[in-house]
């Protein structure tokens, strides 16, 4: 059975960039006993060592990066493409929405809802010639890939994905499937 040192556990504490002070307050005790377990001025019991630990893990996870979770390449369309195209991507990849971006930048996003609602009032011939630019809707949030997945969690609230940026171009995405696979590991 592994034991942590009291040099362990501040190491642990300075790696996931924790004061004391944060970690006794998500740990619930109080900054001088970190201060004293660290130190190995006192043997803490077995219940503090467990809060101590599951600060900690709650710590990491918090701690995880886009970086880290992001799909690369992303597959996207151009708002130049013809709508049959963009469907065939969707279709061949599985999605039921993707980007829409031009040379590297996101200009929109297109679902499978805009597609069956641009046939409704029209000809399906008329409708695949019909350029992905005329349907497209807004393009999704984007954010750095050294955002925390608690932001990216809290924006995939409202979005179905979230580009990744680095100087301006898309290189990664994130969707709701990813953040709930983090709960396998």
């Amino acid at each position: 059975m592994f034991l942590p040192t009291p040099d362990d556990m501040r190491k642990i504490r300075l790696e996931l960039n924790l004061t004391q002070n944060e970690l006794a307050s998500r740990a619930g005790v109080s900054q001088p006993l970190v201060a004293r377990i660290e130190s190995g001025d006192v043997d803490p019991r077995l219940s503090t060592l467990r809060k101590i630990f599951n600060a900690f893990d709650s710590a990491r996870k918090e701690r995880i990066l886009v970086r880290d979770i992001m799909h690369s390449p992303v597959i996207h369309t151009s708002s130049g493409d013809s709508i049959e195209e963009a469907a065939w991507i969707m279709e061949e990849h599985g999605f039921s929405q993707m980007p829409v971006i031009d040379n590297g930048v996101p200009v929109g996003s297109i679902s499978t809802d805009q597609i069956v609602r641009s046939m409704t009032d029209q000809d399906i011939r008329k409708v695949s010639h019909l350029l992905v630019q005329n349907i497209m809707d807004d393009s999704f949030p984007t954010i750095s890939q050294t955002t925390d997945t608690n932001t990216v969690s809290r924006i995939l609230e409202q979005n179905p994905a979230v580009l990744v940026l680095e100087r301006g171009k898309v290189i990664g995405v994130v969707t709701k499937h990813d953040i709930m696979r983090m709960l396998r590991g």
